[in-house]
């Protein structure tokens, strides 16, 4: 029995995949039944079926998804309107063509402003599952879809990841239209360009390519829509998605694309010749190609005195060394350079080690450990408990470890401020990249000592220079060094100096601001 049950489903599946290729049939009966097999246990599915006209009715069928469509606009912009408006419908007579036919009724019925005709029953579903309503009349063998899309979403809110205290306060959604608006709010022109590829055999999501045209280089343009048309993939639920297969190298766990959840960075982002993608059902944007230095600005910079963005800039990029090395130098000046240390310094750490039983690397390699699972646990835990839970525990853990003997009380000085400069940083996977890379170094310095930690900078400075985003250097404009950028990099340059954007290959419009006379 179940190999027969299985049989009949393997059979149904194998007949749905045959009819969704199909084309739109003249018989309206037959295009009622291959919507029933398509959509058989689809509970949310509704097809409603009524006959219009007075002297010649004529029988048709609407499709659509409950839960998805605006019930209001198909109640009062659709069957209203076929099934009221009798006069305007008996002008239209049955024999005209199919196409004529459906056009009329499209001029002269339909009051909603986006209406496109439909061929095959594959387009008639992904209409409908996008939230489309979609009419077929009897002896026409095209369908009319209306844009009567409409679900619940959360209201435009504050930034989560990347709060700032000046500058703008909204940030993305999952509604990908919701999020165009916010963009084309900004930047009002047409040369923004929002392009629609549909990714995903399954969830067919809808992926937006943005850039500027005239701006963005147009051999950058083609690549990423290469590279974009390239996935073939069940489905894609988020703009994570994406990331491995527009990365010029796939093993290296330094990221070739910034995420943002801000409307503003991804119109800068757009505005100096980038690319922003965005994913219908992710509040995350892409924006590439990006270089390593740009993970260390923030938007807020460009909000506030050129003074002060640069000097909060030179600090994060202090921070990001002091996250990256400091755990790795105190280890390997404990363990193999004793004399570098003022003998009065030495005696007060040896003090606060006397009695670890642990090696220094060991000890913080715990530590390190250990505060990368409180900052874990405190991101998964309710948000209401968690700041609490990562505090305390923190607190607790750490003054235990140092009356156990486990760790010295010097250690978890050096540990805690690392955690606090790699906050820092104000990309998230820019951060994430400095916390991976620590441990490396860390290892290598409880090795060799200084000489390990050098070896290890260098081995992640040529990896780094060889590593391309979408043909961007990405450790450009340091490497190769552009005395023109470079300024723009390490310190914010006023906006009075800000004429040229960063240059790109194949950038035709480079003044950003004509100088005044």
């Amino acid at each position: 029995m179940r190999y027969i049950n299985n049989k009949l489903k393997q059979n149904a599946d194998l007949k749905a995949e045959t009819l969704i290729s199909q084309a739109i049939s003249s018989d309206i009966q037959e295009n009622i039944d291959r919507m029933n097999v398509l959509l058989n246990k689809c509970s949310d599915a509704v097809l409603r079926e009524f006959t219009f006209g007075r002297e010649h009715s004529t029988r048709c069928v609407l499709l659509y998804f409950d839960g998805l469509s605006d019930k209001a606009e198909i109640e009062d912009h659709l069957l209203k309107s076929l099934l009221l408006e009798l006069g305007m419908l008996e002008e239209v007579p049955p024999s005209l063509d199919q196409a004529d036919r459906l056009q009329s009724i499209k001029e002269r019925v339909m009051s909603l402003s986006q209406l496109m005709f439909l061929t095959t029953l594959e387009e008639v579903c992904h209409h409908i599952s996008s939230g489309d309503a979609v009419l077929l009349l009897d002896g026409c063998n095209q369908g009319l879809a209306a844009g009567t899309r409409f679900w619940q979403s959360r209201p435009i809110q504050t930034p989560e990841n990347e709060l700032t205290i000046q500058g703008p306060k909204d940030g993305f959604g999952e509604t990908l239209r919701f999020n165009t608006a916010l963009i084309r709010h900004r930047l009002k022109s047409t040369q923004l360009k929002t392009e629609i590829i549909i990714l995903g055999r399954i969830s067919k999501t809808d992926v937006m390519l943005s850039y500027i045209e005239n701006i963005a280089p147009e051999s950058l343009i083609k690549e990423v829509k290469d590279r974009l048309s390239a996935i073939d993939i069940d489905a894609v639920l988020d703009s994570g998605y994406l990331e491995e297969f527009l990365a010029d190298i796939k093993w290296t766990i330094f990221s070739q694309v910034a995420y943002t959840e801000r409307p503003d960075r991804v119109c800068g982002h757009l505005l100096e010749g980038g690319i922003c993608i965005l994913v219908d059902g992710s509040p995350m944007a892409l924006l590439a190609p990006i270089t390593f230095p740009q993970f260390m600005i923030s938007a807020e910079d460009y909000y506030q005195n050129f003074i002060f963005g640069s000097l909060y800039r030179l600090l994060r990029f202090m921070a990001f060394f002091a996250a990256l090395l400091l755990p790795s130098i105190y280890v390997a000046i404990i363990s193999f350079h004793h004399s570098m240390i003022p003998t009065t310094l030495y005696l007060t750490i040896a003090s606060t080690r006397e009695g670890v039983p642990f090696p220094a690397v060991i000890e913080a390699l715990m530590l390190e450990l250990t505060f990368e699972l409180l900052r874990e646990a405190g991101l998964r835990l309710p948000r209401a408990i968690g700041p609490a839970v990562s505090i305390v525990g923190a607190l607790i853990i750490g003054d235990a470890a140092v009356k156990a003997g486990l760790v010295s009380s010097l250690m978890v000085v050096v540990v805690a401020f690392t955690g606090i400069a790699s906050f820092v940083i104000p990309a998230y996977n820019g951060s994430v990249i400095t916390r991976v890379a620590r441990f490396g170094i860390l290892i290598a310095a409880g090795m060799l000592g200084l000489p390990g930690i050098i070896m290890a900078l260098l081995i992640m400075l040529i990896r780094m220079e060889s590593i391309q985003s979408l043909g961007i250097p990405y450790l450009s404009p340091l490497s190769p060094i552009n005395l023109a950028q470079i300024s723009d990099v390490l310190v914010r340059r006023p906006w009075t100096m800000n004429t040229r954007r960063p240059y790109m290959p194949g950038m035709h419009n480079q003044v950003r601001q004509r100088k005044s006379s």
